[in-house]
């Protein structure tokens, strides 16, 4: 008895995270302005701050063999391996006020803040 296979179809994976505008606008500013070609931008999360999590965002000199690769408005974002699941489903942005100019992360994974917003508490999505 033969037994048939049916091929199965791979959807898209969504991207881990996404770009407004106004953040693939600034990356491609300063990656012009960089003292050398850099790949991309690199994001990850680190332990630290009074939350106990900070973002890091660094120029990419090169793609690591399990990076996490996207690319969103003609910018190429490299995701630490450690840090996928912490940032699945995040939007950043980039905002301008009187007073200060940041990268902004919308994570739907951020459980809290620390009153000076420069450090958050994540929790990793659950895959579902």
């Amino acid at each position: 008895m033969e037994v048939q296979v049916t091929p199965r179809v791979r959807r898209p994976r969504p991207a881990v995270v996404s770009l407004t505008d106004a953040a693939a606008a600034q990356v491609k500013a300063i990656m012009a302005k960089a003292e050398k070609l850099y790949v991309g931008l690199r994001v990850g999360v680190k332990q630290g701050g009074c939350a106990g999590q900070e973002y890091v965002l660094s120029y990419a000199e090169e793609v690591g063999p399990i990076d996490e690769v996207v690319t969103d408005k003609g910018v190429t974002i490299l995701i630490e391996p450690k840090a996928v699941l912490y940032l699945v489903g995040t939007v950043i942005d980039y905002e301008t006020t009187k007073l200060a100019s940041k990268f902004v992360f919308n994570n739907p994974n951020e459980t809290d803040a620390c009153g000076c917003g420069e450090s958050v508490t994540i929790k990793p999505a659950d895959g579902e």
